[in-house]
């Protein structure tokens, strides 16, 4: 039986075996075939590629990363179920295609997949260790904003914007996480498209003709904000210290739009508004001033608010045209702007015209080869108003509006301007008329970056910028009746810079199991030229007479003597950063830079930063994956070192000069022959200021969405601070360029929050707030105290209001303290030494030019077609001096002067002399609805041609809550003192305005 079954089965085997085996071997051979490189590309809803993302193969079990283009390769088959995974994404499924594949992956209300920009480069919000938020456009296009810096306002914590002034295209101040040096200001380094700007002036100073010399306008204001498509500022050294010698005050990186996936895009944005001062100062009007007045000669008897001459109701007007497209291949955007803006004072103006080009395209296989252009060009032209932040207590002409007799009238029975018949005090009316300034700058910035892959993952990357701009300001006052140049003059200032940059780095990146890690190395070199030359003439042609000086400079007049300047430094640097990631829970970034600047002498000429950060995503740990409630959590800690180089240049060098005082009687005739004058002491060990900063934090993202945010904690510390200080003995010079081994310490929290109010088809609501709190202290400082914050007023000639102390915040305030009135309305000032005698003995030291607490609070709504968004900002626990108001004091009643209502109401005595005291120091605590938006967005559906139509109104600066008496809490006037910057001095700044406009965006 056994004997029969084998042979049976024997028999079956050899009939059946040929078909088996060549089963077997198609098979097989199906198999080997099938094996074929597997591509795509992984993106967001918005097309925006993702890098990082997670792809497996359910077929083989093998998987990879996308590279960051969102572009893969995995070794597979056609029909092969694959699996893409991303934090902050909901996990998908999709069969693979013999043909590139378009993955898009759809949020899952998280923050973390976002991409955002970094030095270099671009991470995932998920594996981000250092201090940095980012913004996209959506977020920062909110009313009338000209500068890219007004655009942070209230939307970062731990930034602070305030205005130098409020005149269209006009500089501000930005603070990241406090003021970190005495002398060399606190601007961030901006870097556009990859291109470090310099913080140098890039428009032309104005000339002092007795009514102070106008500063030069901001250095952002080229950039048309409808382009922008994201900023990102790196507030910590681990973020920012891959910048090296320039992020010590932070990093500021924005990038321009590009083409969008999908069909082309021609989009047209416009908006039409008006402008009016935010608020103006309470003085008396004519019935009080003469109720007020004990001298009835100072009753002109006429009726004029003198705020209403000089500020107007302000046009504003923008206009801009974009297309972008995106091929197979590569993208393109191209734009045309132009803006319009009327200053809310008499015959201030601005106006740009801007053109941008962005294009990408690849070559070769597989996009091995990526060529990127940016470049944009700008045409500003500027009308400015006697109002120098350097003049003294007469040489401004807001401040001859305040404190004009309102029973004056701005002309006379002739028809003519009135004149005033005094001394430093002018009708402001004619002083307009009499005053020109115009100013032209014209400015490109440009870049190439080409990107060659070598090998996978190995990636070489060079990046050619320049920056060059041309500025003309001509400025002309009139012949006048006035005693500021009487006799009329003219002047030319011109400036030129130009800026190249060459960027060389290498990026590896390598994915091995549970093990990302990504390697950069480089190589940068910047060159900056400045050059400027300077010409005039006075005893020039009355106004109206033959052709004005601008056009024909030598049709009357005497020339003055020309000057000129030329400068040029250079940076040369070398970098790296690590990045490396395990199984998305454990992250780890280390870099260091080295950078070589021509401004320090040879044996210091170069400096090193290094940073280290660690991060811990908590939510990706097998105890934490079971809480529903917690959809990422990441700790992270970090500490770095920047520096600072912004100090002018050739300081390290000794400078002398021919001069008679230094001069000898070398001969018989008694004639002097110029000696050789030192100017300047060398010091070749100066070396670069360095800011050393510790933070931990924590991210997190909760309720699937609902609520996520950031707290952060940090300590920065500014070391080897460079100041001009006395010199030793048998110094050639009384001061000397040093680093001394002062400290300026800011420390505090920050925290963002936002959530997802509501998430419906027809309703969504989300609210974000941002708060700040900084803590301020010198220390070691080896001089006594250094001053700084000149205060302008009749017989204050020399004093200054900001002390910088140990102890002490940076810009303290030293000055009287005020204790009231006695009952003639004469001062009290608190005797602090006892001795029966107040005077300079009696100072106090008064903290907080820094406001200790920040924040803004950002809402959007949508209701089916409605939009509303609106932002509050704020702060608390600042102070200050208000300058504008001394010279506003009570004793300009005896002087034929206006005053302020409040100082007439507490009854104090036009007989007090002027002395710089805490009556005049205010709290700059405010509240403020910063912009309000109501959008709607047009039915087109019967419209193809059209894609979608949302017209808007906004206001800006819309409702202010705040004690400060002044125009704006929210304002910082440039009054240095011997390179030491002043903070928190209020003396007669442009005002802000209050906006309203209506506007609309078109897509086609």
């Amino acid at each position: 039986m056994n004997k029969q079954f084998l042979l049976m089965v024997a028999v079956w085997l050899s009939a059946v075996s040929p078909s088996m085996a060549n089963a077997a071997g198609h098979f097989v051979y199906d198999q080997v075939a099938r094996q074929e490189p597997i591509k795509g590309v992984v993106v967001g809803s918005d097309g925006a590629p993702i890098p990082g993302a997670s792809i497996k193969s359910l077929a083989t079990n093998k998987g990879t990363t996308t590279n960051e283009r969102g572009e893969f390769t995995l070794q597979g088959a056609a029909g092969d179920k694959l699996v893409i995974t991303f934090i902050g994404y909901t996990q998908q499924e999709v069969v693979a295609t013999s043909t590139p594949m378009r993955i898009t992956l759809s949020g899952s209300n998280s923050q973390l997949g976002e991409v955002v920009v970094v030095g270099y480069g671009s991470q995932t919000k998920a594996d981000v260790t250092g201090a940095l938020t980012q913004l996209k456009a959506d977020n920062i296009k909110q009313g009338v904003t000209v500068s890219v810096d007004n655009m942070l306002q209230g939307k970062v914590s731990g930034v602070r914007i305030a205005q130098s002034s409020g005149e269209p295209g006009a500089g501000v101040d930005v603070f990241i996480r406090g003021v970190g040096s005495i002398r060399s200001g606190s601007t961030p380094l901006f870097v556009v498209d990859g291109i470090p700007l310099s913080n140098d002036n890039v428009s032309a100073g104005g000339t002092d003709f007795g009514l102070g010399s106008s500063e030069p306008k901001n250095p952002l204001n080229f950039l048309n904000t409808s382009d922008i498509e994201t900023i990102t500022v790196l507030k910590d050294a681990s973020a920012a210290a891959i910048y090296g010698a320039r992020g010590s005050n932070g990093v500021v990186l924005i990038t321009t739009k590009r083409g969008s996936r999908g069909t082309s895009t021609l989009t047209y944005d416009a908006y039409l508004g008006t402008s009016k001062v935010i608020r103006k100062l309470d003085v008396l009007n004519a019935d009080e001033y003469r109720k007020a007045i004990k001298d009835p000669a100072y009753d002109h008897k006429g009726n004029t608010d003198w705020q209403d001459v000089i500020y107007r109701n302000a046009f504003t007007q923008n206009h801009n045209l974009s297309f972008a497209k995106t091929t197979n291949t590569g993208s393109y955007m191209a734009s045309l702007s132009r803006m319009d803006q009327d200053g809310i004072v008499e015959t201030s103006s601005f106006k740009r015209t801007t053109a941008r080009l962005n294009a990408e395209e690849s070559f070769f296989d597989d996009r091995r080869l990526v060529v990127k252009l940016n470049l944009t060009a700008s045409d500003i032209d500027e009308t400015g108003i006697p109002n120098g932040n350097t003049a003294g207590s007469d040489g401004q002409l807001i401040i001859h509006a305040l404190m004009a007799n309102p029973t004056r009238s701005v002309y006379d029975s002739l028809g003519g301007y009135t004149n005033f018949n005094m001394n430093a005090h002018y009708n402001p009316a004619y002083l307009l008329s009499i005053y020109k300034d115009k100013t032209n700058t014209f400015r490109v910035l440009g870049n190439v970056e080409a990107s060659l892959r070598l090998l996978k993952g190995l990636n070489y990357r060079i990046n050619y910028g320049i920056d060059k701009s041309t500025s003309e300001r001509n400025s002309t006052i009139y012949p006048n009746i006035t005693d500021r140049t009487p006799l009329g003059a003219y002047a030319q200032n011109n400036l030129q810079s130009h800026t190249t940059l060459l960027d060389q780095y290498l990026t590896y990146n390598r994915s091995i199991d549970k093990h990302t890690f990504e390697v950069l190395g480089g190589f940068s070199y910047q060159q900056f030229k400045f050059a400027g030359t300077a010409f005039g003439m006075i005893n020039i042609a009355k106004q109206g007479q033959g052709v004005d000086p601008e056009y024909n400079p030598g049709y009357s007049g005497t020339p003055t003597i020309p000057s000129g300047y030329a400068q040029e430094n250079e940076l040369q640097s070398y970098f790296g950063r690590v990045n490396y990631n395990y199984d998305n829970r454990y992250l780890v970034t280390a870099s260091l830079r080295a950078d070589g600047s021509t401004r320090f002498g040879e044996s210091k000429k170069y400096g090193y930063f290094p940073s280290f950060a660690l991060g811990w995503t908590l939510s990706q740990e097998g105890f934490m994956k079971d809480i529903s409630a917690i959809q990422n959590l990441k700790l992270r800690a970090s500490w770095g070192q920047t520096g600072n180089q912004e100090v002018p240049n050739k300081i390290t060098q000794a400078s002398y000069s021919l001069a008679t005082s230094a001069g000898y009687y070398l001969y018989d005739d008694l004639k002097v022959v110029n000696g050789v004058l030192v100017n300047r002491t060398a010091n070749p060990n100066l070396k670069w200021e360095m800011v050393e900063q510790y933070n931990i934090g924590a991210d997190f993202d909760l309720f699937k969405g609902k609520l996520y945010g950031s707290v952060e904690y940090y300590n920065k510390t500014t070391k080897d601070p460079i100041l001009n200080i006395p010199s030793g003995p048998l110094s050639p010079t009384t001061t000397v360029w040093k680093n001394v081994d002062a400290s300026i310490v800011n420390k505090g929290f920050e925290f963002t929050l936002g959530t997802t109010l509501i998430h419906t088809k027809d309703f969504n609501w989300s609210l974000d707030v941002n708060g700040a709190t900084i803590s301020n202290k010198i220390k070691d400082l080896p001089v006594s105290e250094l001053y700084s914050g000149s205060i302008s007023g009749p017989g204050l000639s020399g004093v200054n209001a900001n002390i910088y102390k140990n102890g002490y915040e940076a810009g303290s305030f030293f000055m009287l303290k005020h204790l009231g009135y006695d009952k003639d309305g004469k001062d009290i000032f608190e005797d602090r030494n006892n001795d029966g005698v107040i005077n300079a003995a009696d100072r106090q030291i008064f903290q907080g030019a820094i406001p200790n607490f920040n924040f803004g609070l950002n809402s959007q709504l949508r209701y089916k077609k409605f939009d509303l968004s609106f932002a509050v900002i704020g702060q608390t626990g600042g102070y200050l001096v208000n300058n504008t108001a001394l010279d506003l004091n009570i004793n300009s009643l005896a002087s034929d002067r206006n005053v302020l209502r409040k100082f007439y109401e507490a009854n104090a005595n036009p007989a007090n002399a002027v002395q710089l005291s805490t009556l005049y120091l205010e709290k700059s605590d405010f509240v403020r609805l910063s912009n309000l938006r109501l959008g709607y967005t047009l039915p087109l559906e019967r419209v193809q041609w059209i894609k979608s139509v949302n017209v808007y109104v906004s206001a800006s600066n819309l409702l202010t809550i705040t004690g400060y008496s002044g125009y704006d809490p929210l304002v910082n006037t440039t009054k240095t003192v011997g390179g030491n910057q002043s903070l928190g001095i209020d003396y007669t700044t442009y005002p802000a305005a209050k906006s309203f406009l209506f506007g609309t965006t078109v897509k086609f």
